[in-house]
């Protein structure tokens, strides 16, 4: 595959980075390791529209594709609400406000420890 290869704690901070400069809202990042195998870290934050979270999702794709990080998935749609893509180590979850509230993924996942939290 080539290019740099990132811990996934290196790879969750830059994904919060690049969701931070897209203006993404309530971001939070969960250390998994004690309390799943899916994956080391989960990045989740909010966007306040379709086009926002659009934008987002492309620009984590495509500023680590410059470095030859591709996900492994990318599931969900801006219009379903809800945008995962999978990083092997890191998954990223990018809701609208109203899907976010549904799934409270912080809460079903409280015993992961919040590495960072970003309003």
């Amino acid at each position: 595959m080539g290019g740099k290869l990132l811990e996934p704690n290196a790879l969750a901070r830059q994904i919060l980075d690049l969701i931070s400069d897209k203006k993404g809202a309530d971001i939070a990042m969960l250390d998994t390791r004690p309390v799943s195998f899916l994956a080391d870290y989960f990045v989740i934050a909010t966007a306040d529209n379709e086009r926002q979270m659009k934008a987002i999702a492309d620009d984590i794709q495509k500023q680590l594709k410059k470095e030859s990080i591709l996900p492994l998935g990318v599931e969900g749609t801006p219009d379903s609400g809800w945008i995962l893509l999978d990083y092997n180590g890191v998954i990223v979850h990018l809701f609208n406000r109203a899907t976010r509230d549904f799934y409270r993924l912080e809460k079903l996942w409280e015993r992961a420890p919040i590495v960072v939290r970003m309003q």
